[in-house]
């Protein structure tokens, strides 16, 4: 059926029945089908340089949306638009764009789906498919999250010559977690050195799940060129030949394929046993068949199978894996890899309900409107829960969306993209936006197509666009809309605390610093950085209260260099940027007696009193849940409260005669102004703003415990207010930090990162001893490709995979042992060690020095660790170098 379509498609092409520019213009909003089971919103996700933009380029080009194939080293690919990315030849910037697959035949375009897809593929009919591109790199991590967020369906694209990737693993990790059905395609089988049977045993070992070989290469003669596919599904071999565009694909039958390839007809036939057997152990359905047919694998229809498929890829968690075959940049097996799109991955219709939050209560979107939070009572509460949504609130809510990306375009203004999860969103419609209880008009609602736009009236509930002109949505604020209500009035009920699940941001780990030339460009640059700052929340921007200098963090080196190139040639920002740099803490190594600080001031002309004991002790390795941090803990008594910071740090205040639970009796022992939530917010307040600078270079302090005692009599006149409260604990506890200093000197500690380095088995021995000795990392373990990945905070709860029980077809380049490279038969090598990560700093180019251009790493942040005497004064005198 695909091959139909396919002609289709060349049939546009050829005869240009629909230009790219005709199709955008007559895609109006009364078009659009609203929550239907032909919209498909996916993504491309993979390793950098794995060909996911390429592949992208001859989707569009297949499905008609443009007239000639874009190409990355050229820098004329539709989704990478930005200079930055036709300059480097890399994906910065995830980009959204809607096409129809298969193509929409102008003469049938009134043809409607039928109600049923159980006796036809859903690939007969056209579909609307919303695709995302997103970076391969793992600086831009972050882009990629909030793209998997709002997504139904991913397209995972390995490279066939370098297999499972570090970033790969990754991502794929990460569409895991929301639970996002995905499939795969083994890309750039047409190089040197490609090994599609490695490659499917890595996706086994490394990604945890079976692969369903759906499609094997065609080789020529059984070990030439790569010339096409084998359709394991339906049974033939698709060979791509007569055009260079990719356009022509001769299909072949089983039969005809006996007197065409003998050898390859029969290893489809092993193929589709494998690929039943497999089915059969993860679906039903699919027995029945079996038992249906006689056991007979061949005689199950290409439907059947495909159905079968659908089943297992939308079950969660997913464990199994279609595999598909291809060559993008030779136009080998993209039209098929689209068929697969529509025929395996969800609508928005299949997917689960999405979680929400209302007020305090956990729920999906569907349930709570329809009967509230279903939560038991609270005893404490007299009244009715004001956050719950009763029917009439539930009725009165016409759209709720997901803001999940924000950029700033210099010719449309500030664009938000925006997912709608139910309802429709018309045009000119008044948002409520949750998260900063705010309400702005969206004048006009757009549909992406990378840097080009289309207006329509209204997005249905599943479709992905973009509402330009808002002035305060940022990534991950929730947008509802209620009909008839007026721009300044808040939602009814529980409405206006109603919230789709956020978008987490990671924490940066690189920063730099950024001065502007003169006091006359300050507020220019603040103002760019703001606008940088919303467009990327994994940005983050800090002031440094005593120098005042302004510091910059992100993901990565590259992440932070491509900030620095928007803010001074797109922003035209006038400012010095400073050297990258690594954010260390300190900590005490003694504690300190208990000392008491009186402060007695004059503060905005009024008299100003108050009092603090404050002592500090250095704590070990204190592992604090994140659910309790900045919450007091269960167990504490009514007259002693104690606070969890960042960084292992931790307040512990006693408050006698001031009881948490009874505040009848607080007016005998504290003026009558104050209040003891009040003054325990104060201490927390001042502590916290005294411990991110520390004595000993600046860096926040972290391993420090803080007794504080409160002695109402003693500590608290009538003078006394929250901000004499805060000021004092603030200078109480910056004193004790300097005597601590005094008489033991601080340490200084350091990120170390958890890294997974991927090289051959020819330099695994450089690269170990340059991890180990030059870069004083600690070696955790050693593993080939083909044994089970270690277990680490990313793969620890998924299932392992044994490779010798995956079905691979054989590769025509395979050494005597087994193994596939690059000509030299070298195994795959993975090395998890533990590296500071000042020595992570452009570690990628030494990594490729080493290994000739092949290896490659990630990392995350494992924690911060104590640095020895000898290389804290190595820090330091290099810190002295560039001061």
């Amino acid at each position: 059926m695909w091959f139909a379509w396919a002609c289709c498609a060349r049939r546009v092409i050829r005869h240009n029945v629909a230009a790219p520019r005709r199709l955008l213009s007559t895609q109006s909003s009364s078009q659009l089908d609203p929550l239907s089971k032909t919209t498909r919103n996916i993504g491309i996700i993979a390793h950098i340089d794995a060909g996911k933009t390429t592949t992208t380029e001859r989707m569009l080009y297949y499905s008609g949306y443009t007239r000639r194939i874009g190409d990355v080293d050229e820098g004329s690919t539709v989704t990478d638009f930005l200079p930055a990315e036709r300059a480097r030849g890399i994906t910065i910037q995830s980009a959204a764009i809607t096409f129809d697959w298969p193509p929409k035949n102008p003469q049938a375009s009134l043809t409607l789906p039928p109600a049923s897809f159980d006796t036809v593929p859903y690939s007969s009919f056209s579909h609307n498919v919303n695709l995302i591109d997103t970076p391969g790199h793992a600086d831009f991590t972050f882009e990629v999250l909030r793209s998997l967020r709002v997504l139904d369906g991913a397209v995972c694209i390995l490279d066939g010559v370098a297999g499972v990737e570090a970033q790969t693993e990754k991502v794929w990790t990460q569409a895991g977690q929301y639970h996002i059905p995905r499939i795969i395609f083994v890309n750039k089988l047409d190089r040197i050195g490609a090994a599609f049977s490695r490659t499917v045993k890595e996706i086994g070992v490394r990604l945890h799940g079976w692969p369903a070989v759906c499609q094997i290469p065609w080789w020529k003669g059984g070990n030439g060129d790569f010339v096409g596919v084998g359709d394991v599904v339906h049974l033939r071999g698709l060979l791509w030949q007569g055009s260079t565009d990719g356009s022509q694909i001769q299909p072949y039958t089983l039969e005809q394929l006996e007197s065409v390839d003998k050898t390859f007809a029969g290893e489809i036939k092993k193929a589709r046993i494998a690929l039943v057997e497999l089915l059969s152990e993860h679906d039903d359905v699919m027995v029945e068949h079996f038992l249906e047919y006689d056991e007979d694998h061949l005689a199950i229809t290409g439907l059947q199978i495909m159905q079968s498929l659908r089943r297992t890829v939308l079950q969660a968690p997913q464990s199994v894996i279609p595999v598909f075959a291809g060559a993008s940049f030779r136009n080998i097996g993209v039209q098929p890899l689209l068929d697969s799109v529509v025929d395996l991955l969800p609508s928005p219709l299949e997917r689960p309900d999405p979680e929400i939050s209302v007020g305090n209560q956990i729920g999906t979107l569907g349930k709570l409107l329809i009967s509230g939070p279903n939560a038991p009572a609270q005893p404490e509460k007299k009244s009715k829960d004001e956050n719950a949504i009763g029917p009439a609130e539930a009725r009165s809510l016409s759209a709720c969306a997901l803001a999940f990306k924000v950029v700033n375009d210099l010719k449309r203004g500030m664009l938000v993209y925006v997912r709608v999860y139910s309802g429709k969103l018309d045009r000119g419609a008044n948002l409520y936006n949750t998260n900063l209880h705010v309400a702005e008009r969206a004048p006009r609602i757009l549909k992406m197509y990378a840097n080009d736009a289309v207006e329509v009236d209204s997005l249905s509930s599943g479709q992905i666009g973009v509402i330009p002109g808002l002035k305060y949505a940022r990534t991950g604020d929730t947008l509802i809309w209620c009909k008839g209500l007026a721009l300044k009035v808040q939602p009814p009920g529980g409405l206006k605390s109603l919230q789709l699940k956020p978008i987490t941001v990671p924490p940066p780990v690189f920063f730099t610093s950024i001065e502007p030339h003169s006091l006359s460009e300050q507020k220019h640059v603040q103002e760019c950085l703001a606008i940088l700052l919303r467009e990327d929340p994994s940005l983050h921007l800090t002031v440094d209260e005593e120098s005042g200098q302004t510091h910059l963090a992100g993901m990565g080196d590259l992440h932070l260099e491509i900030a620095r190139d928007r803010l001074l040639n797109d922003y035209k920002a006038k400012a010095r940027i400073g050297k990258i740099e690594i954010g260390y803490r300190e900590t005490i190594t003694s504690s300190t007696s208990p000392n008491t600080y009186i402060l007695d001031k004059m503060i905005a002309s009024k008299p100003a009193k108050a009092g603090i004991t404050v002592a500090l002790a250095p704590t070990e390795d204190m592992i604090v849940p994140v659910s309790i941090r900045g919450d007091t803990l269960p167990e504490d008594g009514p007259f002693e409260t104690t606070y969890f910071l960042p960084d292992n740090c931790r307040i512990h205040i006693t408050h006698p005669n001031l009881s948490r639970h009874d505040s009848s009796g607080h007016k005998n022992h504290i003026p009558p102004h104050l209040s003891l939530p009040g003054i325990l917010a104060s201490i927390h307040s001042g502590a916290s703003a005294a411990l991110a600078r520390g004595p000993y270079n600046g860096y926040a302090v972290s391993n420090t415990r803080i007794e504080i005692n409160v002695d109402a009599a003693g500590h608290l006149f009538n003078e006394t207010t929250p901000t004499a409260i805060s000021m004092a604990t603030r200078t109480a506890v910056q004193n004790n930090l300097k005597d601590a200093n005094d008489a033991s000197p601080s340490v200084l500690m350091e990120p170390v990162m958890l890294v997974t380095i991927f090289v051959n088995e020819g330099s695994l021995g450089a690269v170990v001893q340059d991890i180990s000795s030059s870069r004083g990392g600690q070696v955790l373990s050693l593993d080939t490709s083909d044994a089970p990945v270690p277990t680490t905070s990313l793969t620890s709860a998924l299932p392992t995979v044994d490779p010798n029980k995956i079905y691979t077809p054989p590769d025509p380049f395979a050494s005597g042992t087994g193994d596939v490279g690059s000509g030299i038969g070298d195994r795959q090598r993975q090395i998890v060690a533990r590296v500071p990560l000042k020595e992570m700093v452009g570690y990628l180019n030494q990594l490729r020095a080493l290994t000739g251009g092949r290896g490659t790493f990630v990392m995350s942040v494992d924690g911060f660790e104590r640095m020895a005497a000898q290389r804290q004064k190595d820090v330091m005198d290099s810190m002295r170098e560039f001061a």
